[in-house]
């Protein structure tokens, strides 16, 4: 069943985000606004929920999957980053790139390339996925 939320942009509603992450929780899919697109989003540790978000992309498991994280520290548990790495990182987010990064043994397997053991990785500069982090389910929004 699809549900629609109107959220302000500048200033996202608390409650329809609250609204928004128990779907997330209940192993929905929903698209979020980030500052470049939507993006499709589910909970990162249930492998039905990525399932799902994967047959509506219709793309398979060799597909990169993107994690949104909130900012560079959460973005050093999913991928090894070396100092000249992080230098661009941190020059180019938060903002509307991905970055393909090594994976770590943090990523579940479903999420990262098969073959390659990587990720997508991307910090986005979007008001609705700032406040959503800021509730007290920490890892609402992970990836697309």
């Amino acid at each position: 069943m699809a549900q629609y939320f109107e959220v302000h942009p500048q200033n996202p509603q608390q409650r329809l985000l609250k609204q928004a992450v128990a779907l997330l929780q209940g192993g929905g899919v929903v698209a979020v606004p980030t500052d470049s697109s939507y993006a499709l989003a589910c909970h990162l540790d249930d492998k039905s929920a990525v399932d799902k978000l994967r047959q509506i992309r219709r793309v398979d498991e060799k597909h990169h999957l993107t994690l949104l994280c909130r900012d560079l520290s959460e973005l050093a548990n999913y991928a090894r980053v070396d100092n000249k790495q992080y230098r661009l990182l941190k020059s180019a987010t938060p903002g509307p790139y991905t970055f393909i990064l090594e994976a770590t043994r943090e990523v579940p397997r479903r999420v990262s390339h098969p073959q390659r053991k990587t990720i997508g990785l991307r910090v986005p500069d979007h008001q609705c996925c700032k406040t959503c982090w800021n509730c007290t389910a920490r890892r609402c929004c992970p990836p697309r």
